[in-house]
């Protein structure tokens, strides 16, 4: 939780809104995924990711956008897929993953659009 609310300062006080607004904020289609792939490799429960997540909508991010981005950090972070690939074969956890990055994405864009 440490580390969520200091990357969520660090996002708060050093990046400005100006340049999140332009490379991430609405009508972007492309936010979404790249969120959601940068989101893969981190790992947080929900809530260290509240912080983040507070920051990036109040910077200008699109909500839609922040939650696929939360989506992936919580349900398909790298840790947890070592602990999958010890009940998994690797071609069922290439599917697993897939599916969850392209439902990610369509949550995304779905919560953009509205």
């Amino acid at each position: 939780m440490i580390l969520g609310v200091g990357v969520g300062a660090l996002l708060h006080g050093f990046v400005p809104q100006d340049w999140i607004t332009t490379h991430l904020g609405a009508g972007q289609w492309w936010t979404v995924p790249l969120l959601v792939l940068i989101g893969i490799p981190l790992y947080s429960n929900a809530t260290g990711i509240i912080p983040i997540m507070e920051t990036l909508i109040q910077k200008g991010v699109p909500v839609g956008t922040t939650l696929a981005f939360s989506m992936s950090v919580v349900a398909a972070s790298f840790p947890e897929f070592v602990l999958l690939k010890q009940v998994m074969e690797w071609r069922l956890l290439w599917m697993l993953w897939v599916i969850l990055l392209v439902s990610f994405t369509l949550v995304g864009w779905v919560f953009n659009a509205y």
